[in-house]
């Protein structure tokens, strides 16, 4: 199969301009040996399974081999798929968390990588440099969060998703994403704390 993974390089729409076909209906035709609904649905998820695999691992190669992989584990299951047993998306999130989990568990404890971000060429080098200084920041200071606080804060803050989605995403309460994701945002606020006026952050 032809290489469909360049997540970085591509925006959350840009091979999704068909909005009358849902994910399992790509999935299905993939199945039945369609390339080019499986460069459709890539485009649309792959981009989202590499940004959560980035927050989570802080390394952007370890990112891209987590993404390449579980999109690979997605055209293996396609013809075992059951329509309406679940959202594929939610099937994908949940396998990319957990081989982030693992890759973890092989690799740590190393150096954080700086994870790397598009330049604002309209940025003068100070405010670029500054606002790199804030990502690495927030990196590391997610890569100390437990685990499980790192999962639900990247979801509901990062990639937006509501909590009943990543309940399913992590197989747990509503109630008990939104513990997760309190004592996570208290645990990031209070590692940056001591970092404000070194990061340019306004007082509030």
């Amino acid at each position: 199969m032809e290489d469909l993974t360049s997540y970085p390089n591509e925006a959350h729409g840009s091979f999704s301009a068909v909005p009358e076909l849902s994910d399992e209906e790509l999935l299905g035709r993939f199945a039945d040996g369609n390339a080019v609904a499986a460069r459709l649905l890539t485009g649309r998820l792959g981009p989202r399974s590499y940004s959560v695999a980035l927050r989570m691992l802080g390394n952007q190669a370890e990112a891209e081999d987590v993404t390449q992989e579980a999109m690979m584990r997605l055209w293996k299951m396609a013809p075992d798929w059951v329509p309406g047993q679940a959202q594929i998306s939610t099937w994908l999130y949940r396998v990319t968390l957990n081989l982030c989990l693992d890759m973890r568990r092989r690799n740590r404890p190393d150096a954080l990588e700086n994870v790397a971000e598009p330049e604002d060429e309209s940025a003068n080098v100070v405010d670029r440099i500054q606002d790199t200084e804030r990502k690495d920041a927030l990196q590391a200071a997610l890569d100390q969060l437990p685990d499980r606080q790192r999962q639900a804060v990247v979801l509901r803050h990062i990639e937006e998703l509501s909590n009943p989605e990543i309940a399913g995403i992590m197989d747990i309460s509503v109630e008990a994403v939104e513990s997760l994701t309190a004592r996570g945002k208290r645990s990031l606020a209070a590692l940056l704390a001591g970092r404000r006026d070194e990061l340019g952050y306004e007082h509030g």
